[in-house]
This record gives C-alpha cells, sequence and structure tokens, in this order.
C-alpha cells in the first residue's frame, strides 16, 4: 500500500533531534517493515506557539497551497491513504485532509490530542482545525493513553480509537554494561564505583528548562559528593553515597540551564548521536526526569529498554511508559521534595534498582518494541483501506 506520511508539529527530516522526531521515524519505519511504501509528503511546520497574531491564518493559507500542489502531483496516481503523526490545536494539519477528501482516501491519524478549552483565544483557528481533522480520521491511533478523554466525543465510534503502546527498537538498547561504563568512565573521569543519574533532554525553554529547574533543585537536597548523612523518605536518615548526575542534551538555553547546576556533582555531555544513547543508558544506574507536561517520554523508554529504571514525574503519559514500584518511581509532577527523596530512596538501594532495571527491559521487550507496532499498524491500514472509509 502507498502511503503518504506528514508530520506538522515536527518533520521527521528536521535538523534538531526530540522524541517527536524520533517517533515520527520509527512510525515510518514501522509501516515500511509492513511492506507498504512510505512517502513524505510534506515537511511544512504547522507549528503556532499563539504569539504571532496572523500566523495561524498565514498557515492555512501555505497549508492550501502544499495540498493544492500534492493533488496536481498525485493527480494521476494518488497514494492509497494519509497518515498525520501529532496533530493537536498548536499544530494542526492544514493539508491532509483536503487531500484525503479530493482522492477518496482514507485519513489516519497517530498521537491527535483535543482540548475544548481551546475553542477560544490565541489557538481557536488551530484549534478548530485539529477537531475537524480528528473527525474526518477513519481512524486515530491513540500513543498517550490519557488523550483518549479527549478524542473519542469526537468520534462516531469507539472502534474508530486504537491503542498503540510507544514503541522503540528495543534490540537496539541491549548494550553489556560493564564496557559501556568503563569506556565512559575512562572518556570523562567518573567513578565507577559510585551511582550514576542520567537525565536526557532538550534545553530548550518552556516546560524543559521547568523540568531542568525541578531536576537541579531535587538535586541540591540530595547528600552531596563526598558523602554525608542526609535525609532519605519520611523521617529516614542514612549515609547517602556519593553520586554523579550525567546530563545528556543541547539547546539554546543550554547556559542557564548549566547555571542552575553549579556547584553540583553534574557532568555536561551535550548532545549525543543517536547511536551512542544505548551505551549512555547501560552505563547508568538510574534514569532522573521531572517530565513536566511529557506527552510520554521516548528517552523514559529508551532508557528502560536498556534496563534503567527511572524516577520521573506523574504526567502526561508518563505512567503509559514508567510502571510505578515496578520499573521505577513516579512522584507528583512539579514537586521536588517527592522527586529528591525518590532518587535517594534508589540511590540507597542497588538491589531495587536491578529488580526495577530488569522489569523495565522484559517490559519494554514484550510491550514497547518496533515488532508490535508494525502488526497492529499493518493490520490498522489494511483494515481502513478495505473499508473505503474517508
Amino acid at each position: 500500500m502507498r502511503i503518504a506520511f506528514y508530520a506538522p508539529l515536527k518533520a521527521p527530516t528536521h535538523p534538531v533531534p526530540s522524541g517527536d522526531r524520533r517517533m515520527a521515524r520509527l512510525l515510518m519505519a514501522a509501516l515500511e517493515a509492513g511492506g507498504h511504501e512510505v512517502t513524505l509528503a510534506c515537511t511544512l511546520r504547522s507549528w503556532d506557539d499563539g504569539r504571532i497574531s496572523g500566523r495561524a491564518k498565514r498557515l492555512a493559507v501555505l497549508g492550501a497551497r502544499c495540498a493544492g500542489r500534492l493533488i496536481m502531483r498525485w493527480r494521476d496516481d494518488p497514494p492509497n491513504l494519509w497518515f498525520t503523526y501529532h496533530l493537536y490545536h498548536k499544530a494542526p494539519d492544514w493539508i491532509g485532509p483536503a487531500v484525503s477528501r479530493h482522492f477518496g482516501i482514507p485519513y489516519v491519524v497517530a498521537e491527535a490530542s483535543f482540548a475544548p478549552k481551546q475553542a477560544t483565544g490565541p489557538f481557536a483557528a488551530g484549534h478548530r482545525a485539529a477537531e475537524a481533522a480528528i473527525r474526518q480520521a477513519a481512524a486515530v491511533i491513540n500513543l498517550a493513553g490519557h488523550d483518549a478523554e479527549g478524542v473519542l466525543p469526537l468520534l462516531d465510534s469507539p472502534d474508530r480509537l486504537v491503542r498503540l503502546r510507544p514503541f522503540v527498537e528495543t534490540e537496539l538498547f541491549a548494550v553489556p554494561r560493564e564496557s559501556a561504563r568503563q569506556a565512559l568512565a575512562d572518556r570523562y573521569g567518573l567513578p565507577t564505583n559510585v551511582p550514576w543519574l542520567l537525565a536526557v533532554g532538550m534545553m530548550r525553554g518552556g516546560d524543559k528548562e521547568r523540568s531542568y529547574a525541578i531536576l537541579a533543585e531535587a538535586i541540591r537536597r540530595l547528600s552531596p559528593a563526598p558523602a554525608k548523612r542526609g535525609r532519605v523518605g519520611v523521617g529516614a536518615s542514612t549515609l547517602t553515597p556519593e553520586w554523579r548526575l550525567l546530563v545528556v542534551g543541547d539547546g539554546p538555553q543550554r547556559g542557564a540551564i548549566e547555571s542552575l547546576f553549579d556547584g553540583t556533582a553534574t557532568h555536561f555531555l551535550g548532545q549525543r548521536d543517536a547511536a551512542e544513547l544505548p551505551g549512555l543508558y547501560a552505563a547508568c544506574d538510574l534514569m532522573v526526569w521531572p517530565a513536566v507536561n511529557e506527552a510520554y517520554g521516548m528517552a523514559l523508554l529508551e532508557a528502560q529498554s536498556a534496563g534503567l529504571p527511572v524516577v520521573a514525574g506523574n504526567t502526561g503519559g508518563v505512567p503509559d511508559i514508567v510502571r510505578h514500584a515496578v520499573t521505577g518511581l513516579l512522584t507528583p509532577v512539579s514537586e521536588v521534595a517527592a522527586f529528591a527523596d525518590a532518587i535517594n530512596v534508589l540511590i540507597l538501594n542497588p538491589e531495587r534498582r536491578r529488580a526495577y532495571g530488569d522489569a523495565a527491559r522484559q517490559i519494554a521487550v514484550a510491550e514497547h518494541d518496533v515488532s508490535n507496532a508494525v502488526r497492529v499498524l499493518d493490520n490498522l491500514v489494511q483494515h481502513v483501506a478495505l473499508k473505503g472509509k474517508p
């Protein structure tokens, strides 16, 4: 089947790495692994932060032009199906619905969200476009469980909502720990006999910067290296061992974010290639990320695929990825003290870390591997194509 693919928030060819770009690429790869021919239809980024008056209108005009060009290009040989990834009021799809209607082909959306409170205000136009696209969709693939509540009322049948767990190529993360740890220790002069904490996130403003601010405040509540007596949990006091925090990421706010960690045992590794991340995950002892307004957290899933336990904020779709007290610990989002306590608990308990890490790897392989996505996506597009509902 020939599938036209579009990601209005961030194209899979975008130069800046992110979880969103990663999932777009994974979806294309999973569709191709199912035997389908996938074409990137357009790279227009429809993202609108609401700060520039009239931007949504201009994007709608650009989208209509792109749709017109695609209709002309494909007039003699259109695709069999249109597939849009990540659609919401800040990044509506101004292209796919029009192309799908013109050719009478099914329109499928993965990871759509809908917030009625955005019906008025700076995102009203994007809100209306997102609603129309969701209503038109022959199927909406739900990657983050919390999005279902807003999307379901727009669908004429609950069967049009299809659950798909976020996924990765788990085989890529099966990296031997000892060799990866020694290589990282040699490269950055790290002591191998203390726990290494890891944070992975782009260094931009907004939710990412807020997550880093919470993380910085939380680690200051840990007993610093070298070890000293510190507070762990409620009413408990014990000796906290040394630790190191490794931070992977880059972006326009890097300077400001690094300054938040001044005086702490933190090593900034900058942006790392995707090929380097499995070794980084395998080498560390605990993934720590406050996850402010995180959709679900691709880095959290990748970490667990490498057998790394997680401490994260309990928000959005993070509970779909991290199972509390099974693969890690979840704390109320933005509550610094609770986040610090959870980190301290696992710093002090290596056996518990190992148990969570083992469970994380097993669950990732069983439930979040790309092979599952290939099967679900292939069944879905075949079913939608047979029904022929645009």
